[in-house]
């Protein structure tokens, strides 16, 4: 399968392109697309940038030039449930955004044309929650809602504002939503995996975060690894 992996931050590139197999860059205008396999697949990894324009532009430039059969995206977020540990992962069953309204004839977070929220494959979920059950000392996988918007979540109030419109939330992040919208308008599948950096609501100034790229991040995208493996 060729498979599309789209990350916003340099800090994450670098960590997956150390997953690759055969690596090889390939330049499309003012973009790198890095190319290998992992296991059987075909893999095109992009670092899109942070936020929504530029991990929406960055997934139709992805899917126009190399049309990939899946696009994953994958990377860091604040953990929305306090029932989630640093390190954990939340495979997105749907995507949403926090930050948008479109008036009464829309839901909160939908926009107007578009779903109420995006769907992954239900394949796809089974496939990553059955890593749980192999023994391979994967951080644990939790399926929920991953809720998107540009705004960094570094307090307890603005997270619970959010929690407060989605109570069902498990993540939070900048651009799942808006790579699933992309790929909704384009016809292709699409699921995002996130690592749990940090939980705001037990914590004070993102220090969390801070300390999650100092001393926890290296091999913690083992996760997306193993789901690319079994696909």
């Amino acid at each position: 399968m060729r498979i599309g992996i789209i990350v916003a931050m340099e800090k994450e590139l670098r960590q997956l392109r150390g997953l690759l197999e055969g690596e090889r860059v390939e330049k499309k205008g003012e973009r790198e697309f890095y190319l290998g396999t992992i296991g059987s697949n075909e893999i095109i990894m992009e670092q899109c940038g942070i936020g929504k324009v530029n991990s929406a532009v960055g997934a139709a430039e992805m899917i126009d030039k190399f049309a990939p059969e899946l696009v994953v995206s994958t990377g860091v977020a604040g953990g929305a449930s306090t029932d989630l540990n640093i390190t954990e992962v939340v495979v997105a069953r749907e995507c949403v955004y926090h930050d948008a309204y479109c008036g009464k004839d829309c839901e909160f977070g939908q926009l107007m044309g578009m779903p109420e929220r995006y769907v992954s494959p239900t394949e796809l979920i089974d496939k990553a929650l059955s890593l749980n059950d192999l023994k391979m000392g994967l951080p644990q996988i939790h399926a929920g809602l991953t809720v998107s918007g540009d705004w960094f979540v570094d307090s307890k109030e603005k997270m619970s504002s959010i929690l407060d419109r989605f109570p069902e939330a498990m993540a939070v992040d900048m651009e799942s939503c808006s790579i699933a919208q992309t790929c909704h308008i384009y016809g292709v599948p699409f699921v995002s995996f996130r690592i749990i950096s940090d939980i705001p609501l037990k914590d004070v100034d993102a220090a969390m975060y801070f300390n999650f790229w100092e001393r926890l991040a290296k091999g913690s995208f083992g996760v997306t690894k193993a789901f690319l493996e079994h696909i």
